[in-house]
């Protein structure tokens, strides 16, 4: 989240599972979400972000140098979106894992049931504003 709060806009590129890339096309300007951080010593939520463009072609599929590169992708046949995104806030605190799956309110997020770690998945109004709460 500090790169993009430096930058304050950024594409967000390299989905490539269908599932999430279908919930990424979903998304509409102005949509917010939360920056999850994974892969990483402590995964959680680190701040919101704002979709600033819809989902277009991600030109990193064809980009011979790119790690995301998909030797099936063509320029007339790019199965693959990108959208730009923005920053809106950094929390203070760390949202953790643990937290997050402690908060009753959060059971039925996606996020905190085993085996479901898309790098994008829905979150309810309700869902969201108890993660508001938590910050």
């Amino acid at each position: 989240i500090r790169n993009l709060e430096q930058m304050g806009r950024a594409r967000w590129d390299g989905v490539r599972n269908y599932q999430a890339r279908n919930l990424l096309r979903a998304m509409n300007e102005g949509d917010r979400f939360f920056f999850y951080h994974s892969s990483c010593a402590t995964p959680g939520i680190a701040g919101i972000g704002s979709i600033v463009r819809t989902a277009y072609a991600d030109p990193t599929a064809l980009d011979p140098d790119s790690p995301y590169r998909d030797a099936k992708a063509c320029e007339q046949k790019n199965p693959w979106s990108a959208v730009d995104v923005e920053f809106v806030e950094r929390f203070e605190q760390l949202l953790t894992l643990p937290q997050l799956k402690a908060e009753p309110a959060l059971e039925q997020m996606p996020l905190v049931q085993k085996g479901s770690r898309l790098s994008v998945m829905p979150v309810s109004e309700a869902q969201w504003l108890a993660i508001l709460a938590m910050r």
